[in-house]
């Protein structure tokens, strides 16, 4: 996963989603006629319902009437916020309460927005819009901060994220995790000679190398920090983890490495590899600390090697 794939996927992603939750058939037909041409429209006549539409689907904005039998749109938001799934779900109260204690109560239980009615159509739009693009920044940025921006890899704070969710399903199915981590052979010598802008191009190249070869879906890399990388594997044994392995050190080793000012250079790659089924009695901390040992031996044994954890 890199930078441009991430601002791609944005630019081809489908319309937002917006749940109407409202008892009213006119208002409900006349928010389609004004929303339905730029997004998909979800549509309950009650709190409870709402509610559960909500959980099950997770819109990208909720417009919430207050006046509803049963369950008024006030303890319907209180509801939703409760949940963790629409916890932080933006809900714009469109309601024909317009006095001012109720537009406050409504914006102090998490409302983001009040509509009077009747309301206008260029003001419902308009509403809506600057909610949505208040979602679409707070995800952007909240992608970006998974990103490693030198490098375009997932980062450390992503990395653990992905590991804990694997570690999880591997419990549950009963399947090997491989993990594999890496580090750059004599990376400071590189730095000192070239300098350490240099020293970014090759970190750079060395992240292609490893993005190019972990292509299944399920392959997750990182830049685990400074000249260190780390892949995560999910159900792949130890013979193919090192197979993958020997096939990052042997391109790394292989690549020529040209920087702008037409010096060039060689780099070799160290990889401890540690292949485990975890069960709920296994330590996430011993899983990592073994791939560390294992590279640690690479380290050792003369650096530009695999090196797989042999369990004691």
């Amino acid at each position: 996963m890199t930078i441009s794939e991430i601002s791609g996927g944005m630019k081809k992603q489908k319309k937002h989603t917006i749940l109407i939750i409202d008892d009213s058939d006119v208002n409900i037909a006349a928010l389609m006629r004004i929303l339905s041409p730029d997004y998909k429209i979800l549509v309950a006549m009650s709190g409870n319902e709402g509610i559960e539409l909500a959980k099950s689907t997770t819109p990208d904005l909720i417009i919430l009437d207050i006046i509803m039998p049963d369950m008024d749109g006030f303890d319907t938001i209180v509801a939703l916020k409760k949940a963790i799934s629409t916890r932080y779900i933006p809900v714009i109260f469109v309601t024909a309460l317009s006095r001012p204690e109720d537009e406050t109560k409504g914006l102090l239980l998490g409302g983001s927005d009040y509509i009077t009615k009747p309301f206008s159509p260029e003001v419902v739009k308009q509403r809506v819009k600057n909610q949505i693009r208040i979602l679409e920044y707070i995800k952007k940025i909240e992608q970006l901060s998974r990103i490693d921006q030198l490098t375009g890899l997932p980062n450390r704070r992503s990395f653990h994220e992905r590991l804990l969710s694997e570690w999880k399903l591997a419990i549950r199915e009963k399947t090997v995790i491989s993990l594999l981590v890496m580090d750059l052979d004599h990376f400071k010598k590189c730095n000192d000679e070239f300098g350490h802008l240099m020293g970014d191009t090759v970190l750079q190249k060395v992240a292609k190398i490893i993005d190019s070869i972990t292509k299944r879906p399920t392959d997750f890399s990182a830049r685990w920090g400074g000249e260190e990388f780390i892949v995560l594997l999910p159900k792949t044994d130890s013979d193919n983890a090192i197979t993958i392995a020997e096939l990052i050190r042997s391109n790394v080793e292989n690549k020529l490495i040209t920087f702008n000012d037409g010096k060039s250079t060689n780099i070799t790659i160290s990889i401890g590899v540690n292949t485990h089924m975890p069960t709920k009695n296994c330590s996430l901390n011993d899983y990592l600390h073994y791939a560390d040992d294992a590279l640690y031996l690479a380290k050792r044994n003369g650096r530009n090697n695999v090196t797989v954890h042999v369990p004691g």
